[in-house]
């Protein structure tokens, strides 16, 4: 198992290579960038020793099987990953040795993942940003343009949808266009020099905001794909991932807010309930409660309401008169259980109690 990176810088330019002294790129790469960590190295001889006398062991002709197995070491090891510039791999690979003859060899690559428990307190903390962006330039400047943007916790696993709550203003004069995306950063150390390649793995986009206008978003969802989880433990590679909340606006540079975040292996389970002591500590803008409140479902139907008076008054009996509320005061306050107004619907009945006079006929059809 070992972490290897690589890559050639561009050519720099060397000066007064050119003409009248004029700097010139180098042809050709520039310098090549390596470096390699190792994680495991574990070798075994699967062949017994040979006779005494001998110098080789001789395998009569036909199939032999050479049972192995490795044991782990207890430490996490770092993720696999493949990625642009460089890539984590743990594999098992069999050399033959035979005298005389080229070794032959096979490899099959392992896959190892190093778990990561998105219920820890450390990731799940609110994140909050706000910023603000002028659009104009210089004396003919048009108005601000506001973005706050949320999210619920900074771990997450793949699959899940995260849950944006974000507020935009538009005092410009310009129609604008809000976005949210999820970039990956993968950072490689090699040499003291550092390479960094970063794309987008999902987006998600909201409605145009006209001039004077405000949007919000309470609760946008922005699946995560399958992805490669957080590698943080690695002293060459590193991958990072970011939900980006960012406002399109034409003619101008785009307004953007970045809030970390962490993909995780293990999913977190019941967040609203082990959440609701950590995010107390937090002091939060009142207006964010609204966005996080969940809206009050309908109430289903009262029993009276789909039920005639005549089925009505057969299943309901005769209430005893109501009790003085000066007799309920006098008793302890649980002793005293009020009885439902209505009873429970009648029991199913396959009969059904008003038939029809025509009945319906439908066709039935066998497949043999």
């Amino acid at each position: 198992g070992r972490a290897r990176v690589a890559w050639s810088e561009s050519p720099g330019a060397v000066p007064g290579a050119g003409t009248w002294g004029v700097a010139v790129r180098a042809p050709g790469p520039g310098p090549r960038r390596e470096a390699e960590v190792r994680y495991l190295d574990i070798r075994q001889s699967l062949l017994r020793d040979p006779p005494e006398g001998e110098e080789n062991l001789i395998l009569l002709d036909g199939r032999h099987e050479f049972p192995f197995s490795f044991q782990l070491p207890q430490e996490p090891l770092v993720t696999s990953f493949t990625g642009k510039y460089g890539s984590i791999q743990y594999y098992v690979k069999a050399v033959l040795e035979r005298p005389a003859v080229p070794d032959q060899s096979v490899q099959t690559e392992l896959q190892v993942i190093s778990h990561i428990d998105v219920s820890s307190p450390a990731l799940l903390t609110p994140v909050l940003r706000s910023q603000e962006k002028m659009v104009g330039c210089w004396f003919f400047t048009s108005g601000p343009v506001s973005l706050s943007a949320k999210i619920e916790r900074k771990g997450y696993c793949n699959g899940e949808a995260i849950p944006i709550y974000a507020e935009i203003e538009n005092c410009s004069s310009r129609l604008i266009v809000p976005k949210a995306a999820i970039f990956q950063t993968q950072t490689y150390l090699a040499s003291g020099k550092t390479k960094t390649f970063r794309q987008m793995v999902a987006n998600v986009r909201g409605n145009h905001i006209a001039s004077g206008s405000t949007d919000t978003w309470n609760g946008k969802t922005l699946k995560i794909p399958p992805v490669s989880p957080s590698i943080l433990d690695c002293c060459i590679i590193r991958v990072e991932y970011s939900l980006a909340v960012y406002i399109h606006i034409p003619g101008a540079k785009k307004l953007m807010i970045e809030m970390p975040l962490v993909i995780g292996t293990i999913p977190c389970i019941g967040f609203s309930s082990r959440n609701s002591s950590i995010t107390s500590q937090f002091s939060m803008d009142m207006s964010w409660l609204a966005l996080t409140m969940p809206e009050h479902p309908e109430a289903p139907p009262n029993y009276a309401d789909v039920v005639s008076e005549e089925e009505f008054s057969r299943h309901v009996p005769a209430y005893p008169p109501p009790i003085d509320c000066e007799e309920q005061l006098c008793c302890p306050v649980f002793a005293y259980i009020q009885e439902f107004r209505f009873q429970p619907p009648p029991l199913y009945s396959e009969i059904d109690p008003h038939p029809t006079d025509v009945e319906e006929v439908q066709p039935v059809s066998f497949m043999l």
